[in-house]
């Protein structure tokens, strides 16, 4: 299936707009409000959801296909192993990077 142009262009406004609503729903309308507890607890989780779905496909499929790199799965596991053993974000994400670039030499 093939998309003019124009229909190219009205997909991508309707989800800038539709994206827009859903933000401002929830930014817009609630952001001066106090919200209940259970929903900050509930959000402080959300980046720790949202890295990983970007981060998997990358390290599981880099090339978009079904082949899988062994140089990405170990350095995605040494990024795991040291950050939940010290707990440091920054430690984990130099450790990560310095065993890709070790094994894709």
């Amino acid at each position: 299936m093939t998309y003019s142009t124009t229909e190219i262009w009205a997909l991508i406004g309707a989800i800038g707009i539709g994206t827009y609503v859903i933000r401002f729903s929830f930014l817009g309308l609630v952001g001066s409000r106090a919200m209940p507890d259970w929903a900050m607890r509930l959000l402080r989780y959300a980046p720790v959801a949202v890295l990983p779905g970007l981060v998997a496909p990358a390290v599981m499929w880099p090339d978009g296909d079904a082949a899988m790199d062994p140089a990405r799965l170990v350095a995605a596991a040494v990024t795991v192993l040291i950050g939940w053993r010290s707990g440091n974000l920054v430690a984990a994400i130099f450790a990560g990077g310095g065993t890709f670039a070790l094994l894709s030499l």
